[in-house]
């Protein structure tokens, strides 16, 4: 059955229906240039002007009716939101519902009332998945900087044990704001306990390695890709925001060690990786399938996520032996970036079911806590520059990467 054309319902059913879906985009860790640029397509194609204005924690969307004269129709809503949390899965079913309610395929009021529908919970093994997701990423990447195994055990228990933490502090509103730092501080506390009573761990990797789900590598990365498509607010706020998180990892770290150093136990450390290359073969399947768990794709996109993931990092790895690493980034990110401009236009679905895996593994999140935690435990200005000088190359390698891509094969949809 057919319903009616949406620009025929009323204009408040069609400003509820738009202020629905602009939450949901939100939720679901749109960038502030591609929210907005899907809102002002949806709104026009429902019989709408639509002037949006979207930062990290909030909206302010102004509509009115083409039909009315100038100023009759004016209405403005300011929405208050945290910063929103990838979830493919939500991501393309609300980018459906957008395109059956534009189509006539569906009302507004069963597209509104299906967009609501996606605010339920996940279910307990929903939850346990994504703890077992914590767990798999951590032993995933200390794989990939083959790391010895009691080090990839350590790395991949303190991910369940973060996960958990991450759990319990949603449910938690009080801790929701420490909970990074406490994250850090446990993480710590184990690592160090392992490294000084089981056997020598390389101390500072596994930490960085068991917290990598919490890193705001994603974060630091769409901060600069808004600074660069001219959304000011909205990326320096990002930035603000992620080096506020790099922040409390760094300062839990630190609280862990002068902890332990003030009760007198003394952790072993070494620096060694002695894994042969199948190591970092199996982990990076590993890690490609803990994305796909943490970034909640549907069930039939697992393959094409663990697909992108190990794409991109293949790419970048061995680009990046031949021609330098920050090379390497760069081809990385064009080829995704194409790659997920061009199934958006095949399969008419959101690009980011490509693109944000795809750059996952590229984001410099662990090498910024890194430089963060050289500079505070050496006292090491230097050794903390050249560190940042690091995370600067990979940022605008990874930057560039996007936006050669985009202008290769620009991108239909905004999503």
């Amino acid at each position: 059955m057919t319903h009616p054309v949406p620009a025929t319902a009323s204009y408040a059913a069609r400003i509820a229906f738009m202020v629905e879906l602009a939450e949901h985009l939100h939720a679901y860790g749109t960038t502030s240039q591609r929210l907005e640029s899907a809102i002002i397509s949806v709104a026009h194609r429902l019989g709408l002007e639509c002037e949006p204005w979207s930062n990290p924690t909030g909206m302010i969307l102004t509509f009115s009716d083409p039909q009315r004269p100038p100023g009759e129709s004016d209405t403005t809503r300011v929405i208050r939101l945290p910063p929103g949390d990838t979830n493919l899965y939500k991501l393309c079913e609300a980018d459906r519902i957008a395109e059956q309610v534009v189509a006539g395929k569906l009302g507004l009021s069963e597209g509104h009332a299906a967009l609501r529908a996606l605010e339920r919970d996940i279910s307990l093994k929903g939850h346990l998945l994504q703890v077992a997701g914590f767990g798999l990423a951590a032993a995933g990447v200390a794989g990939l900087l083959r790391l010895p195994w009691l080090d990839i055990a350590t790395a991949g228990l303190i991910g369940v044990v973060v996960g958990l933490l991450d759990w319990y502090a949603g449910k938690r509103p009080q801790l929701k704001e420490a909970g990074d730092a406490v994250a850090a501080i446990v993480a710590a506390v184990i690592a160090i306990c392992v490294a000084a009573f089981v056997a020598p761990l390389n101390l500072n990797t596994v930490v960085i390695a068991s917290l990598i789900v919490l890193m705001p590598g994603m974060a630091l990365t769409n901060a600069f890709s808004e600074l660069t498509s001219q959304h000011l607010v909205s990326g320096t706020a990002r930035f603000a925001g992620a080096i506020a998180t790099l922040l409390k990892l760094t300062v839990g770290v630190m609280i862990a060690f002068t902890l332990v150093q003030l009760v007198g136990i003394e952790p072993q450390v070494r620096a060694w990786r002695p894994q042969p290359d199948w190591v970092e073969y199996v982990s990076v399947l590993v890690a490609a399938y803990a994305f796909a768990v943490l970034f909640r794709a549907d069930r039939r996109d697992y393959w094409l996520v663990m697909l992108a993931a190990i794409g991109g990092y293949a790419v970048s790895r061995f680009a990046g032996i031949a021609l330098g690493s920050p090379i390497g980034v760069f081809l990385s990110a064009l080829l995704v970036t194409v790659a997920g401009n061009g199934y958006a236009r095949w399969r008419n679905r959101p690009g980011a079911v490509i693109r944000v895996p795809g750059i996952i593994m590229l984001v410099p999140g662990s090498i910024s806590l890194r430089s963060l935690l050289v500079l505070i435990q050496q006292q090491d200005v230097g050794a903390g520059n050249e560190h940042v000088m690091i995370v600067l190359n990979v940022l605008l390698a990874l930057i560039a990467g996007l936006l050669i891509g985009n202008l290769m094969l620009p991108a239909r949809r905004s999503l």
